[in-house]
């Protein structure tokens, strides 16, 4: 144990923590959670309009279209919002104007899309038209290449002061505006020669890059499995793992989790979506109250310890845990670098993945549709990201029987442990206050 430890912490840990610190998937992380707002938002209609009643779904089905419209316009334009975002984020990680990297990067990620001339009906053509193909979730990887070229260049024309530079008394918005003209130009340039004079479809290529990998993380156990063991075994050295791995996949979860939207407004049935594991699955049917599923924990320090400091953080942690903050539980039993609960802590989520998966992909329950506020509690969360299936309900309560029975004899060990040391300290206490009173 020592061993495995010492080389995950000498090998494994510093090249995933200089990851995790790297500007651009920081820009990436900040640009994908500033738009997680609004796609909670949109996907409050898409519950609503698919709430398990006949009667009710019967009665809103003529008013579908006009319903979902909020859903379209936040989770159906995602990349366009992360995108100026990402930009933004980036500029300001290299002392550049924040605005104008944000607008480079938005004007990048449209010239990457080519607008459709609508010539009906006849009687008022609508003219030119952007097509959502790629500005909801399928459009990530082109905003990410986007907003890496546009603020790139941007720094490159700042750092060679390459750039038209106004009066001190002009206003900064107008100063700003000139400064981003020259960058702005070649940028929107090199784009149109590719995009439009070459006929090189960034989009598509990008697609067919990542569509492999997409296939690999949700619809392959190998693949559902790595995310969870990198995030887990960070975590356990007291690096945020999903900060660090969730910039790397989570756009490409996106995708998941829209295609499977998608696949299901267009009728496909509910238990055979095109992937099995968006990062939903995780969320509410694996990491049941944070990272390592630590709701669990929560429950049996109260239930099966003695430890007077195991059921003081059992007390502190259960309901942040309910709603899925495990800060808690992870710093304050502490479940990181803690030879008692490193097994466990890594097992557990493997187990859950594996049985989760096979669930999903055995038609048991509902694939994940929707992206519900983090903070429910997950058999609430749950239930609505898979399309409100009660069998999820029922999963997550299994498997947090199975994460129980995984974690009992280890926190049997540590409680054991922890009952030693304050019975030690105790009675060293009282050692102390006797040499007190006979001093005295």
């Amino acid at each position: 144990m020592d061993k495995i430890m010492k080389w995950v912490e000498d090998k494994l840990v510093p090249p995933m923590a200089k990851i995790g610190t790297q500007r651009h998937l920081l820009a990436i992380r900040n640009g994908v959670v500033s738009s997680l707002s609004l796609i909670l938002i949109g996907t409050f209609f898409m519950v609503f309009i698919n709430l398990p009643i006949p009667a009710f779904a019967k009665a809103l089905a003529p008013y579908t279209a006009t319903i979902v419209l909020p859903y379209r316009m936040t989770m159906g334009l995602m990349a366009i919002y992360a995108t100026f975002v990402m930009g933004a984020d980036l500029a300001k990680s290299y002392k550049l104007d924040a605005v104008t990297g944000g607008i480079l990067s938005l004007g990048t990620f449209f010239m990457f899309q080519v607008p459709v001339n609508v010539l009906t009906p006849k009687s008022a053509p609508l003219g030119f038209v952007l097509p959502m193909a790629y500005t909801g979730a399928s459009g990530m990887f082109t905003g990410i290449v986007s907003m890496i070229f546009a603020v790139e260049v941007y720094r490159w024309f700042k750092t060679h002061n390459v750039t038209i530079k106004m009066p001190d008394q002009v206003p900064p918005a107008v100063s700003r505006s000139f400064e981003a003209l020259i960058p702005g130009f070649v940028i929107i340039t090199a784009v149109w020669l590719v995009r439009d004079v070459a006929g090189f479809d960034l989009n598509s290529a990008l697609m067919a890059l990542f569509k492999p990998i997409t296939g690999i993380l949700g619809n392959n156990l190998f693949g559902a499995l790595l995310p969870m063991f990198l995030i887990h075994i960070l975590w356990s050295f007291g690096i945020h793992g999903m900060s660090i791995i969730g910039s790397l996949v989570r756009p490409m979860w996106l995708i998941m989790l829209d295609d499977n939207a998608k696949a299901l407004a267009a009728g496909k049935a509910a238990t055979n979506l095109p992937y099995i594991a968006p990062e939903q699955l995780y969320q509410w049917t694996v990491t049941i109250g944070g990272a390592g599923a630590t709701l669990v924990v929560a429950i049996l320090f109260l239930t099966v310890c003695h430890s007077k400091f195991l059921k003081e953080v059992g007390r502190f942690s259960i309901i942040p845990g309910i709603f899925n903050i495990n800060e808690p539980m992870i710093f304050g039993a502490p479940m990181m670098l803690n030879p008692y609960m490193f097994i466990p802590f890594n097992v557990v989520p493997l187990v859950l993945t594996t049985i989760s998966y096979l669930a999903v992909k055995g038609g048991l329950v509902n694939g994940f549709t929707t992206l519900p506020a983090w903070t429910l509690p997950a058999p609430i969360g749950g239930y609505l990201s898979a399309g409100n299936d009660w069998r999820v309900v029922v999963l997550i309560l299994i498997n947090m029987v199975i994460a129980a029975l995984i974690y009992y004899p280890f926190i049997k060990a540590y409680d054991k442990h922890m009952m030693e040391q304050e019975a030690g300290e105790a009675e060293e206490g009282n050692e102390t206050a006797q040499t007190a009173n006979a001093n005295f």
